[in-house]
């Protein structure tokens, strides 16, 4: 995307739908899920193991908008527990629905991002996801999720 490129006209080229949620890392999920539930009124509306990407998760939502994405590591060596070693708990990354992750990927790439997998892999409830590298969106981990068809 260019600076003159208006961003509307980027996001519909590339097939980003929306703000589909908000990852956070947690050390303890379920002390994480009491506190969004309980304490902010939040929905559990999804809970997975997810051992590909060596995650436990949930999906807590509230009424419409996006959800926010709990994550806590299953092992030492998984990416969150790494991300939790070097940050802490909080914000781990910002997820945009797309409706094609293929053709979104395919775009992104030829506007000279970088994403972090060369294929698509299985994320939460069987999405397809990837992600695009933080030092090409400003610091921030983008991750693209193309929903599972039920």
């Amino acid at each position: 995307m260019t600076t003159s490129e208006p961003l509307a006209v980027a996001v519909a080229v590339a097939g980003i739908l929306g703000v589909d949620h908000v990852g956070v890392a947690v050390p303890d999920l379920d002390t994480a899920i009491a506190f969004y539930t309980t304490t902010l009124g939040g929905q559990l509306r999804h809970r997975e193991e997810n051992a590909e990407q060596g995650v436990v998760e949930a999906m807590i939502g509230w009424d419409g908008g996006a959800q926010l994405q709990l994550l806590a590591p299953l092992t030492p060596e998984s990416t969150i527990a790494k991300f939790l070693d070097r940050s802490g708990p909080g914000l781990q990354q910002l997820a945009y629905r797309v409706a094609d992750i293929h053709a979104v990927s395919a775009a992104l790439r030829e506007r000279g991002l970088r994403l972090l997998f060369d294929a698509p892999r299985r994320g939460t409830a069987g999405s397809a996801i990837n992600f695009v590298h933080p030092k090409d969106a400003g610091g921030v981990l983008v991750e693209l999720v193309q929903p599972a068809q039920h």
